[in-house]
């Protein structure tokens, strides 16, 4: 069957009006925990395609950057940040990553369905259980349709979101870097390891929350065990 997307999926069935939802940020040591969900509609779905959206991952910043302001433009968009200390206080309260991921997906999915989108679906990408955001969302999300798929990105509506929450990711960690006073690298790295020992000397231990996601095995690097 074909899927909203134009390619062939036999798991989906064919929605006028469906939400993509992915996140940026989960695998990086510094910076927030961006979820984007964007909804979309057959007309604008080929519209998207055409101005080159497509997996946030094949794609530059630079790109990315000049891409989301379009997707916004088109498209109702919600946007979840947590920054570093919202995040490592709900990851304290999860304890699993997976469920504050599937908290921030339904958060996303609501706040789209709150401003009048009229989707029957919601798509995201397979990250653990499903119930992870079927049971974190609210009475509108849950008379939708949920969905989740490996390489979910192949679909315009993931692959929009994906590209959304990277902007949101990077222009966030590039303001955080400011505040730093040094760049905070992204992923996790030999260099993302000296960026966090020059915050620990410059500002002190206590300093890591405000910028960083600390249960990441950098931290326990950082402070020497």
């Amino acid at each position: 069957m074909t899927a909203p997307d134009g390619k062939q999926h036999s798991s989906v069935t064919l929605d006028a009006c469906w939400i993509g939802v992915d996140e940026s940020g989960k695998g990086d040591y510094f910076g927030p925990l961006v979820i984007a969900a964007v909804c979309v509609e057959t007309e604008t779905a080929g519209m998207l395609r055409g101005s080159g959206v497509k997996d946030s991952k094949t794609l530059s910043d630079r790109v990315i950057a000049d891409l989301a302001p379009d997707i916004q433009g088109l498209c109702r968009t919600s946007v979840v940040a947590i920054g570093p200390a919202k995040y490592n206080e709900l990851y304290g309260k999860f304890k699993n990553l997976n469920k504050l991921l599937g908290w921030g997906h339904a958060r996303a999915i609501e706040n789209l369905l709150e401003a009048g989108c009229p989707a029957t679906m919601a798509l995201s990408d397979q990250f653990g259980d499903e119930r992870f955001i079927r049971d974190a969302l609210l009475k509108k999300g849950r008379a939708i349709r949920l969905e989740q798929r490996h390489r979910a990105e192949e679909d315009v509506a993931v692959a929009a979101a994906s590209i959304v929450a990277r902007a949101e990711f990077v222009r966030r960690l590039e303001r955080l870097s400011q505040e730093a006073g040094l760049t905070l690298p992204k992923g996790a790295s030999n260099l993302v390891d000296a960026a966090a020992r020059r915050l620990v000397k410059d500002r002190g231990a206590e300093a890591l929350p405000a910028f960083a996601k600390v249960h990441f095995k950098t931290t326990a690097k950082v402070l020497g065990g």
